[in-house]
């Protein structure tokens, strides 16, 4: 993948926890992380909103877990009939929320250069949807970023394949307390890894675990107190 090279310093950026309410996220952070999570914001254009977790992560780069949510008082800013992004509009995604809770559904991965790492993807034959402007604001001022959405909101691979995400201007962890929650590990899985393995190695994510098996994505966190937790999501083949 030496043509890509521009791509080898992509990141993990959050892991995305999705909740059929933000008031059910908060109380599986805390019950589940032992913590109360951090104010976010709300996200005109997709009719959700979010908290956040700050993390530790292996390598020392920013990262953070994201509680995120439809909110039922908004109404999209995005045309009509295009989907919301993480499959949250997915009446099959919507159902696992109301029956077994908060879960782990998916994660971002931030790039130095979106437009040249998707058109990375797209030599693949894999489509991440366009690059969407977007932000909202928060204490600290507006955040600003690119992230590539598709129209169907579909994330690929099961969720295991990442959506992309580039920053404008600061982090959203710099206005974060100290993060008391470690991420350990990420291992990805899926039936076709090798194209997964391929599609991670073209924008430089791939020392990242990859098996073989129904899609799904595994997180290892360290708590506070030391004790690890697993959170995990599988996706019907």
């Amino acid at each position: 993948m030496t043509s890509h090279n521009f791509a080898t310093n992509a990141q993990i950026d959050h892991l995305v926890v999705a909740a059929a309410s933000l008031d059910e996220g908060l109380r599986w952070c805390q019950t589940t992380l032992g913590i109360t999570p951090e104010q976010g914001g709300a996200h005109a254009l997709f009719g959700t909103h979010n908290r956040l977790v700050p993390l530790k992560p292996p390598a020392q780069q920013p990262a953070y877990l994201e509680i995120i949510a439809i909110d039922p008082l908004a109404r999209p800013l995005r045309d009509h009939g295009l989907a919301r992004w993480f499959d949250l509009d997915d009446p099959h995604i919507r159902q696992q929320l109301q029956q077994d809770g908060p879960q782990l559904l998916h994660w971002v991965a931030r790039v130095p250069n979106l437009a040249k790492a998707v058109a990375a993807w797209c030599e693949l034959g894999i489509d991440p949807g366009l690059i969407i402007d977007a932000s909202r604001p928060s204490p600290q001022g507006l955040l600003q970023w690119k992230i590539t959405v598709r129209d169907d909101g579909r994330r690929l691979f099961g969720g295991a394949l990442p959506t992309l995400i580039e920053w404008g201007g600061k982090h959203p962890t710099l206005s974060m307390a100290e993060p008391v929650v470690g991420l350990r590990s990420l291992r990805l899985q899926h039936p076709q890894a090798q194209a997964l393995q391929t599609a991670l190695a073209a924008i430089g994510l791939d020392a990242l675990p990859v098996s073989m098996g129904a899609p799904g994505l595994f997180a290892g966190l360290t708590l506070d107190n030391g004790s690890p937790l697993h959170l995990s999501h599988h996706d019907p083949v």
